[in-house]
């Protein structure tokens, strides 16, 4: 896995470089999938980085540009649209996409960018980088684990949740509350790295149960002058006073503009996706075993024609074949035609 390098320095600095927020509106857009391939492949330089004990240039690149504030802003940006404008678009009645993976794609950024964070923030000059937009960050952290709280104890059965998605935008929405665990456990992790990194700035932090135990016993003497203290998380309040009364002219220019692409433009994209995505690469970032695509089982099997799916049985395969078909043939089709 040492041996594996997805980019070579020159280029992931080239990467790092370009990395720029994008409007709410211009999400899934060219000029925004385009990044979403670099923040990607960044991701992944990172993972092996980390893995393999090698150094980890991205992490330093990111310090260097300045770039950390870019991507918060981004996870928060994606992180509202899902809130938003991602709704608006499932409720619209005439939209039936034909392929729904251009709208995934956005619904995966958010989990692509926490998970950049989560591993160069292991580096507490990557969480001094961030600046004033580490209070948007834990907020945005708070957001997530509060959500997680809150839905703990909604859980339905996987058979009653599994007759609710009949419809390809409803199965995106099923996907999407999948993805908000694994998103919200890589924001705790965030969370952590940044308390780490606070204990080192205030060591009187270590001490606190020793200190409060002090204090209970003695009575502090008065402040010599008051102080105020008074921090508001920005980059949220910012981006929903930008769009607050738009979300359903973004919905609806997003479908026309992003979201209806035609089969030349999802072939090309697909073969995109497969240049990024490349398997070996995968296999060396995965954290885990693989899982059916149809009831989540530890999986073994992959789909022969596009080697994407992993199935447990050949019976799973059979019954997952009318939602992943369509990929299943822009896949192949692109690996053919690189």
């Amino acid at each position: 896995m040492g041996d594996l390098e997805l980019l070579l320095p020159g280029e992931a600095d080239v990467l790092v470089r370009e990395l720029c927020s994008f409007p709410l509106r211009e999400m899934g857009s060219g000029g925004w999938n385009q990044q979403h391939e670099n923040l990607e492949k960044l991701n992944m330089q990172a993972i092996l980085d980390a893995t393999a004990s090698q150094g980890e240039p991205i992490q330093e690149l990111l310090v260097t540009h300045r770039k950390i504030p870019t991507l918060v802003e981004e996870l928060i940006a994606v992180e509202m649209w899902k809130q938003k404008v991602f709704p608006v678009l499932c409720r619209l009645e005439d939209f039936k996409p034909q392929n729904t993976f251009p709208i995934y794609m956005v619904l995966h950024h958010e989990a692509s960018i926490v998970n950049l964070l989560e591993t160069v923030f292991f580096h507490k000059e990557v969480c001094e980088s961030a600046e004033d937009t580490v209070l948007d960050l834990v907020d945005y952290c708070h957001r997530k684990l509060t959500i997680l709280v809150a839905r703990s104890g909604h859980g339905g059965s996987p058979e009653e949740e599994e007759s609710q998605y009949s419809t390809p935008m409803k199965e995106l929405q099923k996907q999407a509350e999948l993805m908000e665990f694994e998103i919200t456990l890589k924001a705790l992790s965030v969370l952590r790295y940044i308390t780490d990194t606070l204990l080192d700035q205030l060591p009187i932090l270590a001490d606190l149960q020793g200190f409060l135990a002090h204090l209970a016993l003695t009575e502090p003497q008065p402040p010599k002058k008051d102080l105020v203290l008074e921090q508001v998380p920005e980059i949220w309040e910012r981006l929903e006073r930008e769009n607050r009364g738009k979300w359903q002219a973004i919905a609806k220019h997003q479908l026309q503009h992003v979201f209806s692409p035609s089969e030349q433009d999802l072939r090309l994209q697909a073969r995109r996706w497969a240049e990024t995505y490349k398997l070996d690469v995968l296999e060396a970032v995965a954290p885990e075993r693989h899982r059916c695509a149809h009831c989540s089982a530890e999986a073994s099997k992959r789909c022969s024609r596009c080697q994407k799916e992993w199935y447990c049985c050949r019976e799973c395969q059979v019954k997952h074949w009318v939602k992943h078909g369509k990929t299943c043939v822009l896949a192949a089709q692109g690996d053919r035609a690189k």
